[in-house]
């Protein structure tokens, strides 16, 4: 499974928002130029993070978006689910092969279980401390 850059930069606009957390809003333009993004391209993927109720936008001319929860409460299966759709390395429910529908279905369990278990806060943390000058999205 190869996460998309709709995945990948989705996760970066919730990790900023996450390092803000309780600080205010901050701008898409922001978080495009700090990561040298398109912030065109996050307006496309702020809209379903927001109608997944993960952020939340605030108008006028100070505006930009937060956090709709603590950083501890969202995962990256959250954020990833929303911008990439279900979490399947293959299409395994037309498989007819017992043992192989079992692999797939032991790979899709475990691929869930690392992005469920992996908030925010998490992912904030581990950047903060060092470990990494960037986190790479490598399932």
């Amino acid at each position: 499974m190869k996460i998309s850059t709709k995945g990948r930069y989705g996760l970066t606009i919730m990790m900023e928002l996450a390092n803000r957390y309780g600080e205010g809003q901050m701008s898409l333009k922001a978080i495009a130029q700090k990561h040298d993004l398109s912030e065109h391209y996050l307006e496309q993927l702020v809209a379903p993070l927001r109608n997944a109720g993960l952020v939340k936008s605030i108008r006028g001319a100070y505006g930009g978006y937060i956090l709709a929860h603590p950083p501890q409460e969202i995962t990256a299966g959250d954020v990833i689910r929303v911008l990439e759709g279900p979490i399947s390395p293959v299409e395994f429910e037309e498989e007819e092969d017992p043992a192989k529908r079992d692999l797939w279905m032991r790979i899709r369990d475990s691929i869930s279980g690392v992005l469920d278990s992996t908030t925010l806060e998490d992912l904030i943390t581990y950047k903060e401390e060092g470990k990494s000058d960037s986190y790479m999205f490598y399932i």
